[in-house]
């Protein structure tokens, strides 16, 4: 993750290493053997997780590491930020929440307890998702969870939240990605008008000013693929989502009255074969790696993708963008970097 002018990555046996340039990286002392599976920024401190429920947490820009006390031992997947509030998903439908920039944790009582794999934040709503298509949501800073309606009981692995409409009664959208290319979708305008705080049903939300019930029921978007979608993020206006065998969707979000509940994806021509793993958005780049050190990237919205030429043919997990630098992260300890938004 990036914050602070400082990158971060966290992995096997709690190793954590900072950078201010994707160039030079420090070794941190984490003070945990467990490996760690996620980290977020939020309130000027790095928020670190991963398995036995292990917790640990910077206020320095990543140089010092305390460990917090953790209310669960289970494997923790996930971890965002929103609100002034941080929140943690895992295994056993575990959720834990912090108030006070990670110093301190509590349990949350969650409506599954199936795997919780991928947890964000958008328009004062915490969402996640996880194995069986649960998707569970908190409008109260993650403090109560209910179970959304899902249409689905695929496995979901990732989420992303989107804003572009300029209605102030349209909040967005959740798009949720998984097993056998499963795309949910929140946020429809039947749920915009069926959810009302006026009086007056009759007009169009736009005209009443309501707002939408974001994120209480998801529905299926015909999905373009059969191939596993493991991430998805949101820029521009577009959701791109990408997965097994090279496999990348994309769909324009909209920006007109009503356009959200036209969302379709479509697949994108894509240059490699090889599974990717992760996806990110910066300076009007789309940038996805994957297995094999593959890198592709597009700078047309997501309609078309190119390869990029990696200096590694290990497997790459996870990439972020900070400071007009994209930085990837993978096996054996492999970490890449573009300042050419994505081309070398």
């Amino acid at each position: 993750t990036y914050g602070n002018n400082t990158f971060v990555t966290v992995g096997k046996g709690g190793k954590i290493y900072t950078s201010s340039d994707g160039i030079t990286w420090t070794f941190r002392t984490s003070g945990i053997g467990d490996n760690l599976m996620g980290v977020t920024f939020g309130n000027n401190t790095f928020v670190a997780v991963g398995y036995s429920g292990k917790i640990v947490r910077s206020t320095d820009n990543g140089t010092n590491w305390d460990n917090a006390t953790s209310p669960i031992t289970t494997d923790i997947r996930g971890v965002t930020f929103g609100n002034n509030t941080f929140v943690a998903v895992g295994y056993d439908g575990s959720i834990v929440k912090s108030t006070d920039n990670g110093t301190n944790w509590d349990n949350a009582t969650s409506p599954t307890a199936n795997i919780l794999r991928g947890v964000t934040f958008g328009n004062n709503t915490f969402v996640a998702v996880g194995n069986s298509g649960n998707i569970v949501r908190s409008t109260d800073n993650g403090t109560t969870w209910d179970n959304a309606t899902s249409p689905t009981a695929n496995n979901l692995k990732g989420i992303a939240y989107g804003n572009n409409i300029t209605q102030n009664w349209h909040k967005g959208n959740y798009v949720a990605v998984g097993s056998s290319g499963n795309i949910v979708k929140s946020a429809d305008s039947t749920n915009c008008k069926t959810t009302w705080s006026g009086s007056n049903s009759g007009v169009s939300p736009q005209d009443e000013g309501v707002i939408c019930d974001i994120g209480s029921s998801f529905d299926n978007k015909t999905s373009p693929t059969a191939s596993d979608l493991i991430r998805v993020t949101f820029g521009n206006n577009t959701f791109v989502a990408v997965g097994g065998s090279g496999t990348i969707v994309r769909s324009d979000a909209g920006g007109s009255y009503y356009a959200h509940n036209l969302i379709s994806f479509d697949n994108v021509t894509s240059p490699t074969a090889s599974n990717l793993r992760g996806v990110t958005f910066g300076n009007n780049i789309f940038v996805a790696v994957g297995r094999y050190g593959k890198i592709v990237r597009s700078s047309d919205n997501g309609t078309s993708f190119d390869n990029a030429t990696s200096p590694t043919a290990n497997t790459l997990k996870r990439i972020t963008f900070g400071n007009n630098t994209f930085v990837a992260v993978g096996n054996e300890g492999n970490i890449v970097r573009s300042t050419d938004n994505g081309s070398s």
